[in-house]
This record gives C-alpha cells, structure tokens and sequence, in this order.
C-alpha cells in the first residue's frame, strides 16, 4: 500500500483542483524546491497514484447537457452474461458511468446525451440492443446539486 505523507496529500489536492500549474508553482505553495514537487509528482505517477490527466468539459457548451441515470436489470447473471453486458456497455460513449450494484438493480448508468430524443433514441438504437437485459428504469437529472472530480485525502 502506498504511503502518503501530509506533503503528498496537500499536492494531490492542488494537481485535483488544477493540474495545469507550473510545478514550481506549485512548489511555491508548499514550501519545497521545484524538484522536489517534481520528484513527488512523478512517484505518485509511477504508483499509479495519479492514473492520468484530463480536462472537464462543459456539457451545456457541447449539447450534452440531459443527464440519466438507468438502472438496469439483466435476465441472467451468468459470468460469461455479465463480461458481455459490461464489455458492450463500456463501447457506448453516451455512457460515462457504470456500476454493478447490489438491491433491485444489477447496475446503474450515467448517461449524457442533448436531450429526450437523443435519449430514446439512444435507448431504441444502442442501450436495449444489448442482449440480456431485462428492465430498464430511467431517471432524469432535474439539476446537478453537487459534482465533483476531486476525491479528499
């Protein structure tokens, strides 16, 4: 298990909040050289630790703003089903979330699509063409009340 001292914790938090600083920027704010920081950064990529950097787009900007959460329920939970269902759904770039769950649902997604059109016509097309599944129930995002990247150490 990796270690991480109070240093680590408090870069983690800055490279979250924005990853596009200069290291020494970030150097200046924790009081240590710049390579030092880049010493860190570069043990906690090496570790997996920070897995890869992306930038967040705004999904009213792109027409991607219609948010769902589908819950959905396979007919069979055989594992060959199961590797099927997961692969098939990982190909599916209106999904960006899916869960395998415990309770009435096998999994629950998260879906961004421009609107209810696109939605139903995601779920004619793509979504219902997967074979095993069951039921689907679709949940609609009325407003985003908390969204966040940044996991807290």
């Amino acid at each position: 298990m990796f270690k991480f001292d109070n240093t680590d914790k408090k870069l983690l938090s800055l490279l979250q909040t924005d990853c596009k600083r200069t290291t020494a920027a970030y150097a200046q704010q924790l009081n240590l050289s710049t390579t030092a920081v880049y010493e860190r950064i570069k043990r906690l990529e090496k570790n997996k630790v920070i897995m890869r950097y992306v930038a967040l787009l705004d999904r009213k900007k792109i027409q991607k703003a219609f948010t769902v959460l589908c819950h959905i329920k396979l007919v069979q939970h055989t594992k060959a089903n199961v590797l099927r269902f997961e692969r098939e759904i990982h190909d599916l770039v209106e999904v960006v979330e899916c869960y395998h769950t415990s309770g009435d649902y096998d999994y629950i997604v998260k879906i961004h699509v421009s609107n209810m059109e696109s939605y139903r016509e995601f779920m004619v097309t793509k979504l219902t063409a997967i074979d095993n599944i069951g039921s689907t129930q679709s949940s609609f995002v009325i407003n985003e009340v908390k969204h966040t990247t940044e996991i807290n150490m």
